[in-house]
């Protein structure tokens, strides 16, 4: 079932990409034209050979920039109609010939080099040495991305550009400094002071909920009950806009009003809960927050993005003393599965890390009797089910996710788990971890069910995260420091 409802948000996503790009080609459509460039027509969606040299020209046409400014324009729209007239194929060949073609002249890079080198300690010669060599740094497919961001739309355009380029470059390595490059120009363009933080209701415009429902990427929104439930009168949803995307949410933060931490949240999103009087809740917990477009990964939009909402919230309602998450620890599986793979059959690393008790209480709930057994294969049975084995396995399994998001680190930096850095750096600390929270087959499948409370205490925000952003220091409650003590 949870397949399914991923299956459907990943049409439904790539369903407002389909239109995302007949929208462009609509808007762009009265700025160009095929005959304006050496296409009478649109090109072969696979860009064949003939067609791919008649785009290297027409790129190059777009670098002379003959004409005015609606000229230029005019081109620009032509050779973004051209992309998205393409199939997957042909994009991914139009990326090729703009990452290879267009790339730097490294001639001129040696040539401009040497001048420098020569130009001695004469502040002019060295000053104009140093422009030369920075211009031949720019590869010339910069100027062409630069006209597409001007068309109408156009910075969209490049976002979802780069998303698919996100994808291209694993296999491709050629297009990596492609990307590079777009993601250097996006996050120059992207001042993070315009941000708008909007509230999404149920009286909000079709279109945005229908992108609320494809962008979600913690708990798929299953149904349009489903949605109406998380907009109910306990519950709030913010999205944040940009002036250049004003109606694409860039980050989408779904909060839930209740009596103390929430520990689990299938709980949390039952339909046939009672609602509850906002105005009487004491804790805002955030179960949600999902970036809508991969395109804007690797920008920040800024470290206090929670805070913002949650002065919305303080501000709203004057009960509220506690806020925090209930957040999902999505790499806590993949590393434990990592780490019990690392010596034959696990032996070693459970022996350092359970107790002679916890291998006892494994081995009677396993019905092996005094034989010890494998961390590793009880996690691939159906353990959920088995009530004496999951007792069994609680208490070292939430000691190891403890471990895994406090102690274990990028070469000595951020912290592995990517949801713990986003909350970390924007001042959180580690309060909690819940066992059994997601009973869902993703939950199991990523985190053995756990969940984490992340909480935001107002007058620790900025020093927590400066301590995390400055020294990598983790900020943890007493309860998560107790678990390092066996």
């Amino acid at each position: 079932m949870t397949e399914l409802m991923i299956r459907e948000s990943e049409i439904s996503r790539a369903n407002l990409l389909d239109r995302t790009m007949h929208n462009l080609r609509e808007a762009w459509r009265d700025m160009a034209d095929w005959r304006e460039g050496l296409f009478s027509a649109a090109p072969s969606p696979h860009l064949p050979d003939k067609d791919a040299e008649a785009l290297k020209i027409q790129m190059r046409d777009c670098l002379e920039a003959r004409g005015g400014e609606v000229s230029a324009r005019a081109r620009a729209a032509s050779l973004g109609r051209i992309y998205l007239s393409l199939n997957a194929q042909g994009r991914q060949r139009f990326l090729q010939i703009l990452a290879s073609e267009f790339d730097i002249d490294r001639k001129a890079v040696d040539q401009a080099a040497v001048a420098l080198q020569k130009a001695g300690d004469d502040p002019r010669e060295r000053a104009k040495a140093e422009r030369a060599l920075r211009q031949a740094l720019q590869p010339p497919r910069l100027r062409l991305l630069t006209q597409l961001n001007a068309l109408p739309e156009g910075f969209l355009f490049l976002v979802d550009l780069r998303e698919e380029l996100l994808g291209w470059s694993k296999d491709d390595p050629t297009l990596i400094p492609l990307e590079r490059d777009l993601l250097s120009l996006l996050a120059s363009w992207f001042d993070v002071g315009f941000l708008e933080l909007r509230r999404i209701t149920w009286d909000s415009p079709a279109s945005l909920l229908e992108k609320m429902i494809a962008y979600e990427a913690v708990h798929p929104i299953r149904s349009w009950d489903d949605l109406k439930n998380r907009l109910s009168p306990d519950r709030r949803c913010f999205a944040f806009f940009h002036p250049r995307m004003a109606n694409e949410p860039l980050i989408i933060v779904q909060v839930a009003l209740v009596h103390g931490i929430a520990d689990n949240v299938q709980t949390l999103l039952d339909e046939s809960a009672p609602v509850i009087d906002p105005h009487a809740a004491d804790t805002a917990i955030f179960y949600s927050i999902s970036n809508a477009h991969d395109g804007l990964s690797g920008i920040s939009f800024g470290n206090f993005l929670i805070k913002r909402v949650v002065d919305e919230l303080a501000g709203e309602f004057k009960n509220l003393k506690t806020f925090a998450t209930l957040s999902p620890i999505p790499g806590f599986r993949q590393w434990l599965d990592r780490k019990l793979n690392e010596s034959k059959a696990g032996e070693d690393v459970e022996a350092e890390w359970l107790t002679a008790a916890e291998r006892k209480a494994l081995a009677s709930a396993a019905g092996t009797g005094k034989e010890p057994v494998s961390l590793k294969t009880l996690l691939q049975t159906d353990w959920t089910h088995k009530p004496e084995l999951a007792k069994a396995l609680k208490q070292p399994l939430i000691r190891l996710c403890a471990r895994y998001l406090v102690k274990e680190k990028h070469n000595g930096g951020p912290v592995l788990d990517r949801v713990a850095r986003f909350h970390l750096s924007n001042g959180s600390r580690i309060e909690r971890l819940n066992w059994l929270a997601d009973t869902s087959a993703n939950g199991i499948a990523q985190s053995a069910g756990l969940m984490v409370n992340y909480l935001y205490k107002l007058s620790d925000i900025e020093a927590n995260h400066e301590a995390y952003r400055g020294e990598g220091k983790v900020t943890t409650s007493s309860a998560i420091r107790a678990l390092f003590k066996h």
